[in-house]
């Protein structure tokens, strides 16, 4: 795993909670650990990693997601077994 994808993980991980994580950023990582990631309706898409489902929105203001977006996938990543230690180990 690049540098940059465990940044990345650091930074959705690291509490608080950042406000500064860009959605390009996010998809990069999902494809990089081997997402499918496919638009549904509106802003939503759907994203199954490890045979975990969710749906992300896309950020309506530009392309920073907020808050409750990286909290919401720190939720999804635990559930498909991925974590900055797991994925580190992989470097």
């Amino acid at each position: 795993m690049s540098h940059k994808h465990i940044s990345l993980l650091s930074a959705i991980f690291h509490d608080p909670v950042s406000g500064n994580i860009h959605w390009r950023e996010i998809e990069s990582l999902l494809h990089h650990l081997g997402a499918t990631i496919k638009p549904a309706h509106g802003a939503r898409f759907h994203v199954v990693l490890n045979d975990v489902e969710c749906f992300l929105h896309h950020p309506h203001q530009g392309n920073v997601c907020d808050k409750n977006l990286v909290k919401y996938l720190r939720e999804f990543l635990v559930r498909a077994g991925v974590s900055p230690s797991s994925e580190a180990g992989n470097a």
